[in-house]
């Protein structure tokens, strides 16, 4: 891994209409992401760690803000040139079963994106199928003729992998990959990510609630909430010395043995409801849950800073500085 960043986020924000106005689902997002890297993105469901990864990849593209891939700005190119870039940039869905077309063999799920792209003839394109299936642990001479309802989620969730490193992009968006497959199944599926990650290269963008799991697969966690960034830090780091009080409350709700809590733990439990993203609270979002909340969190929106080398926080008052 490099530290030249391949992927520059500035401030993108993603703005729906709804009945009762437009809100922002994420707000003012900005990271940088290196060749080679790995970036946790987590936080609680409806926070906008999905939008924000498909808002990356132009899916659709962000309201307001820049997204730079290998110096390219995304956001002010055409749909053809965008057309050109996207082999470049893949994304594992969620569900696996789901985002596999029913009535399609494997071998043509996988293949379609060489397709799409015009790349290889038919006999290019199946030895293609063949060797990217072979490197996820499918047996393409028994599964290229099937149809996924054959499979199982695991199995279902290594085509998906398949499909998307088949043109064997630059960087890949990883939307909660493993939360719909069994615990013993996401092990398989979470090391076989890092050995592709190693074979092809990649970058990696890994969004899930499980902050245990991202910490096993990333160099670095951003963390989210209500749409907007609240921690940014190396992935022992921010696990070891949380410095927003949201992540530490994220931390302490990892299942843990232990026959008497922590007074870390007892500490950090998140209480209360997340707020409606249509009527955000004022001031810092998070104050109507955080315990260690003062006056200024109520009437000023604390900005991203710098607490600590590669480490930022956007808290008034942090737990460690």
């Amino acid at each position: 891994m490099n530290n030249s960043p391949i992927l520059s986020v500035k401030n993108i924000s993603v703005e729906y209409a709804t009945e009762f106005g437009r809100f922002a689902a994420i707000q003012d997002i900005s990271f940088d992401l290196a060749d080679g890297e790995t970036l946790g993105l987590v936080g609680e469901s409806g926070c906008g760690k999905s939008t924000t990864g498909r808002a990356i990849l132009q899916l659709p593209r962000p309201t307001f803000g820049k997204v730079f891939f290998e110096n390219i700005d995304l956001t002010g190119i055409s749909q053809r040139d965008m057309r050109k870039i996207r082999r470049r940039l893949q994304i594992i869905f969620q569900d696996p079963v789901s985002s596999l077309n029913p009535r399609r063999k494997v071998k043509d799920i996988v293949a379609e994106p060489m397709a799409i792209a015009g790349i290889g003839t038919s006999r290019e394109r199946e030895a293609k199928v063949r060797e990217v299936l072979n490197a996820v642990g499918v047996d393409p001479e028994i599964s290229m003729e099937r149809r996924p309802h054959q499979f199982s989620g695991g199995q279902c969730q290594r085509i998906c992998i398949a499909r998307a490193l088949i043109l064997q992009p630059k960087l890949v968006v990883c939307d909660e990959p493993v939360s719909a497959l069994d615990v013993s199944v996401q092990a398989q599926i979470l090391n076989l990510l890092e050995d592709m990650k190693a074979r092809y290269g990649l970058t990696v963008l890994f969004i899930s609630h499980d902050l245990a799991v991202v910490k096993n697969v990333s160099d670095r966690i951003a963390v989210m909430y209500l749409g907007k960034l609240c921690e940014l830090a190396d992935s022992n780091r921010i696990y070891d010395v949380p410095a927003h009080p949201y992540t530490a409350g994220l931390i302490s709700a990892i299942p843990a043995i232990e026959t008497v809590p922590s007074n870390r733990r007892e500490m950090s439990v998140l209480g209360g409801d997340v707020p409606s993203p249509l009527n955000p609270p004022t001031g810092c979002r998070f104050h109507t849950r955080c315990r260690f909340a003062q006056r200024k969190c109520t009437t000023e929106e604390p900005k991203l800073k710098q607490i600590e080398d590669r480490h930022f926080v956007s808290c008034h008052f942090p737990l460690s500085q």
